[in-house]
């Protein structure tokens, strides 16, 4: 159990209180991301479900362990967003390398390009999707992409090399626009409604496991309505809530969860995961850094041009918006935006050191959050919110005596 959780203590509990059937209905796994909560949650599901004689090892070969590793089984939601294409990208590489090379880790690899597409594609489950409008533009993208999984899936032989490139490149593209015009940068309140219903009926086998990512992001409306269930969980279903702020979760979801602490790793053990689950003997930096990597435009290159863009801003050369979506590629994923923004942000950093300069740095930290909000959360284009981001910053320089001039 928890084999694959690399340098992470806070195992040691969770194995324990499974073992002694101590595991509370409702659990909180809080921690810096890349620490191994997703990971965690995924094999306590598959651990509460296994029915092998070896269980809950991670080789055992039960029916319920083979559909778990393959996150193709039916008694698990995954809630929340998360970004998920650069993993798929990595995972697919491994993939690949594998079977051109058809060496010891073809099994591993294929496992984990599997696993990592699902853990994209869970999050749009029927059950959870119920009512929801666009399901008319969301059904023929799922559809293919689950086709496609079914072709490189367990236990059916893989196709020949190159028809397996091809599948897994249009996965990927598939995967990168289902996250990109479908993912929720917040759980709709409709969901939590169809997951609680879900919840309450009795499982076939095993436990229902619900995993609700990125849980600090959740409206009010949102948290409210899990209340009463966590506070009560059905007695055949686990929720697992994820979080890298536990400061930022209600008191009154804190008061109904047990809460395990995932450490940050230190570099070393960060090398090793790499190693481990990558097959990557050559990459000397942190996991985010490895998944940067996969970034079609690099980080380095999006904070250049978001220092580019800020400047001009602030010097009277008003940046033109199609350039910088085409330069940026569109921003996509969704993630290139994040560190775009964050660039711009630590372009104010020398401005913080007098109280006009700090007051006007936290407008300006304002207006980007809100232009990262307008395109995840309402569907905003990346050029509108940009055009209205131009317009904010100006104002915000105008305001502040043109104190942004000086950068």
């Amino acid at each position: 159990m928890l084999e694959n959780l690399v340098g992470q203590p806070a195992s040691k509990s969770i194995i324990q209180d499974i073992k002694s059937n101590k595991f509370p209905g409702a659990v909180l796994f809080a921690g810096s991301s890349c620490t191994g909560k997703l990971t965690a949650a995924l094999e306590v599901a598959r651990a509460l479900s296994c029915n092998g004689d070896d269980k809950p090892h991670w080789l055992c070969e039960c029916p319920s362990c083979l559909r778990h590793k393959a996150l193709n089984c039916s008694n698990i939601l995954l809630m929340g967003p998360r970004d998920c294409s650069l993993e798929i990208s990595a995972a697919k590489d491994s993939f690949i390398k594998s079977y051109r090379d058809n060496d010891s880790h073809l099994k591993a690899n294929r496992y984990l390009f599997l696993r990592s597409v699902r853990k994209l594609t869970l999050r749009f489950s029927g059950i959870l999707w119920e009512g929801e409008t666009n399901l008319s533009k969301l059904a023929p993208l799922m559809e293919k992409i689950n086709e496609n999984l079914e072709l490189i899936d367990f236990p059916r032989q893989l196709p020949p090399f190159d028809e397996t490139v091809k599948i897994c490149g249009e996965l990927e593209a598939d995967s990168l626009k289902l996250e990109s015009d479908f993912l929720y940068d917040s759980i709709p309140v409709n969901q939590v409604r169809n997951m609680e219903q879900w919840a309450c009926i009795k499982a076939d086998e095993g436990k229902k496991t619900i995993i609700i990512e990125n849980a600090e992001r959740m409206q009010v409306s949102v948290r409210n309505a899990l209340l009463k269930i966590l506070e009560e969980p059905p007695a055949d279903c686990v929720f697992i809530l994820l979080t890298t702020q536990r400061n930022a979760i209600m008191q009154t979801i804190l008061s109904r969860v047990r809460t395990y602490n995932f450490k940050e790793r230190p570099l070393s053990v960060q090398k090793e995961v790499i190693q481990r689950v990558f097959h990557n003997d050559y990459f000397t930096g942190e996991i985010s850094e490895y998944l940067l990597t996969y970034l079609p435009v690099p980080a380095t290159k999006l904070r250049e041009n978001a220092k580019t863009f800020v400047n001009g801003i602030f010097h009277n050369n008003i940046p033109d918006c199609d350039t910088v979506v085409k330069d940026n590629q569109q921003f996509e994923p969704r993630v290139e935006l994040k560190i775009f923004l964050n660039g711009i942000a630590q372009t104010f950093r020398p401005l913080m050191n007098t109280q006009a300069g700090s007051e006007a740095c936290a407008e300006a930290v304002k207006v980007l959050r809100e232009c990262y909000e307008n395109v995840t959360l309402y569907n905003q284009s990346v050029k509108a919110a940009l055009e209205v981001l131009i317009r904010d910053l100006s104002k915000i320089n105008v305001m502040y005596g043109r104190i942004f001039a000086g950068l």
